[in-house]
C-alpha cells in the first residue's frame, strides 16, 4: 500500500517538558494532534516508565503513531506512518509530526521520510 513513513530523532529537548515524564500528558498531546491533523484514532496505549520516560502508540485508521521519550537524555523518537489508500494523507502525516515536534522543542533533529508501497510488478 502506498504511504509515507516519517521517522524522527529529537535531541536536546527541554527536560521540564511534562510529556517526557507523564504518560497522560503525552497521551493528551498525541490524541489532540491526531485529531487536529485530520487523521482517525482507532486505539491507543501509553506506558509510564519508572523512574522516568514514556512510550506510547496511537493506532490510526490510516496506520500509526509511535513515540518514545528518554528525559534523562533530552531525547525523543517518533514514528508516523500513514497509508494513502483512498486519499493522499501525506500532508496530514507531516502536520501530525510537526505538531508533536513543536511540543518537545528539540535543539537538534534528524528526520527521514520514506515513501512506502507501490505496485507489485
Amino acid at each position: 500500500m502506498d504511504g509515507v513513513h516519517l521517522l524522527g530523532e529529537w535531541y536536546g529537548c527541554p527536560a521540564h517538558t511534562p510529556e517526557f515524564n507523564r504518560a497522560e500528558a503525552l497521551r493528551e498531546v498525541c490524541l489532540k494532534a491526531v485529531e487536529a491533523s485530520g487523521l482517525t484514532t482507532v486505539g491507543e496505549r501509553f506506558y509510564q516508565f519508572e523512574p522516568h520516560g514514556v512510550t506510547g502508540a496511537v493506532v490510526l485508521a490510516e496506520s500509526h503513531l509511535a513515540i518514545h521519550t528518554w528525559p534523562e537524555s533530552g531525547f525523543v523518537t517518533v514514528d508516523v506512518y500513514v497509508c494513502n489508500y483512498t486519499t493522499d494523507n501525506t500532508a496530514k502525516a507531516q502536520k501530525l509530526y510537526d505538531m508533536i515536534e513543536a511540543v518537545f522543542k528539540p535543539a537538534r533533529a534528524h528526520s527521514q521520510k520514506i515513501l512506502r508501497g507501490g505496485k507489485d510488478g
